[in-house]
């Protein structure tokens, strides 16, 4: 498999941004949100699990899952997300690699909120951290989402506490400056990552 970058950050901490640089210069994004999406779409085998066992006012009038009351449910019940995670993480994780495995761009993006916290580190052969103050990531998140700062405090804090994400990090990147900053920081990586796409190439 090519050279694969995980990137994660916090809430906030302008993830997209970064995998859109990424993407605007030819390299292919796997994201890890899209394929928790794709793994639920209608007609899939685990749609029809999640209506079973939580009940059909789950289902949509056009089919689809009604995530927000889905995610109402099972942060309400540790065992309800805990039977939910047993059925659809090996499910994403078999979506991931199959995305990964797809990609013909020199190297690949592996974007994951949940990176440092599951196995999905293990598809990864380096690990670059988004990075901002905490400060930052409020501000952001509550202009971003309309959400106020109580809410976000809650999101950051069920979220893998900073110190330890900057010490999973192979590179961190600060992105609390500018998007001209941005862009260069993206530029220099770009080139590194490419360089060691090609030492990496079995």
């Amino acid at each position: 498999m090519r050279f694969v970058v995980g990137v994660t950050g916090g809430i906030g901490s302008g993830k997209s941004a970064v995998t859109e640089r990424f993407e605007s210069r030819g390299i292919t994004v796997v994201d890890a949100d899209l394929a928790a999406r794709v793994v639920v779409e209608p007609g899939k085998p685990a749609l029809e699990a999640i209506a079973g066992h939580f009940g059909e006012q789950l289902i949509r009038a056009d089919g689809s899952l009604d995530r927000a009351e889905l995610r109402r449910l099972v942060f309400a019940d540790e065992a309800e997300r805990h039977w939910l995670e047993q059925l659809t993480h090996p499910l994403i994780g078999r979506e991931i690699m199959a995305q990964l495995e797809a990609s013909t761009s020199p190297y690949t993006i592996l974007s994951s909120p949940l990176l440092l916290e599951t196995s999905q580190r293990d598809l990864t052969d380096c690990i670059l951290v988004v990075d901002v103050p905490e400060s930052v990531q409020l501000e952001r998140t509550m202009q971003r989402d309309d959400n106020d700062e109580a809410q976000v405090r809650r999101i950051m804090a069920a979220q893998l506490p900073r110190p330890e994400r900057l010490q999973g990090a192979d590179i961190v990147l600060d992105n609390s400056r500018s998007l001209a900053a941005l862009d260069e920081l993206v530029e220099e990586l770009h080139k590194e990552f490419l360089l060691r796409a090609e030492q990496h190439s079995p």
